[in-house]
Order: C-alpha cells, then sequence, then structure tokens
C-alpha cells in the first residue's frame, strides 16, 4: 500500500480516537498501529514532530512496532514530556518492549504525577519479572485506590514472590471491585 493510501486511511480511522466507547477507541488504535507499522522510523518521527495529539499518540504506539535501536531514544524522550497521553503511550510501549535499556525509565515513571501513568509504569514493569523490583512495587499495595494497588498486585503476582501472599491476601476485603479481582488472580501466580 502507498503512502497516499495509508494516510487516506489513518484520516479516517483517525476521529474514532475520540469515540466514547472504549472498544472504538481501542480497535482504532490497533487498526492504526497496524498502518503505521508500515512506515518508516523517518515518517513515523515526523509525525511525532508535526502531528496533532491523536496522531502523536499513534504514532509512539507505531514506534514499538519499528526493529530500529533509536525507538528507545525517542519513547524515552516522549515519556518525560508534560502531556499525560503522550507520557502514557511512551510507557506502554516501553512495556510492551521489555528491553532492559528501558527500565530505569519505567521504574522512574512509578514516581510520576499522573495515577494513570503509575499504573501503566507498574503494569509494563511486570514483564521484567525482576523480584528487585519488589520494593518499589510494595508500597502500591497500600494505595486502596483500586487502580494502583490492583496492578501492583497483579505485578506482584507475576514476579512471584511467594512471601507477599500475606499482604495480598490483604486485598481480598478491599472495597474495591478491580482490586480484589487483581488480589484473586495474583494470588493464584504466586508460587
Amino acid at each position: 500500500m502507498d503512502r497516499a493510501e495509508r494516510t487516506k486511511r489513518r484520516d479516517a480511522i483517525m476521529p474514532l480516537l475520540k469515540d466514547p466507547d472504549p472498544e472504538v477507541r481501542q480497535a482504532a488504535s490497533r487498526a492504526l498501529e497496524a498502518l503505521e507499522a508500515a512506515e518508516s522510523l523517518e515518517e513515523v518521527f515526523d509525525r511525532l514532530k508535526r502531528g496533532d495529539r491523536a496522531t502523536k499518540v499513534a504514532a509512539i504506539y507505531a514506534l514499538g512496532r519499528i526493529p530500529d535501536d533509536r525507538v528507545l531514544q525517542i519513547l524515552n524522550y516522549c515519556a518525560a514530556r508534560p502531556e499525560e497521553d503522550i507520557r502514557c503511550a511512551a510507557v506502554s510501549v516501553l512495556g510492551e518492549l521489555a528491553r532492559p535499556e528501558a527500565l530505569p525509565t519505567l521504574v522512574e515513571k512509578l514516581d510520576d504525577p499522573s495515577t494513570p501513568v503509575r499504573a501503566l509504569a507498574i503494569a509494563a514493569l511486570s514483564r521484567y519479572r525482576d523480584r528487585s523490583l519488589v520494593s518499589k512495587l510494595v508500597p502500591f499495595l497500600e494505595a486502596n485506590d483500586g487502580f494502583l494497588d490492583a496492578e501492583a498486585a497483579l505485578t506482584l503476582g507475576r514476579i512471584g514472590d511467594a512471601s507477599l501472599a500475606e499482604a495480598i491476601t490483604g486485598l481480598l476485603s478491599s472495597p474495591h471491585d478491580k482490586t480484589r479481582a487483581a488480589a484473586a488472580t495474583a494470588l493464584a501466580q504466586l508460587p
């Protein structure tokens, strides 16, 4: 497919990124990723620099499909941007890549002022299954927000530290449905 046709399709799908239905937004995001994966790093980087916010977010997801070491540098830069949606996308893609070079950025994002960015960083760290991360994640079990505590429980369950069974069991009585479900899942994953 040539660039003009990709652009035409991308422009047709782009408004769906703001659709009120989350499933439609996700489908649009995946469709844009598939279209953009065919492009070169330079084309994606150009859209990241010049596009509107939705275009930039889509470009960040496309970067995750480009096998080029320069992608990490761009994603690390995006993870430090002031825009929450840009940081969220960058952290999500860094987590999908799960490259050792991305670990410091993901750990740094545990202190981000944005709860969604912190939650995505916690989820991204689960792909590393690194027991040295446990001490950084355990404090999130006490968030009592139905968001960070749930992600921390799931990530700690995937890391697989059986000594956390008691702390995670305590989340089974959380007032938040998502936290209780995450705790149950995490307990089943622990050795």
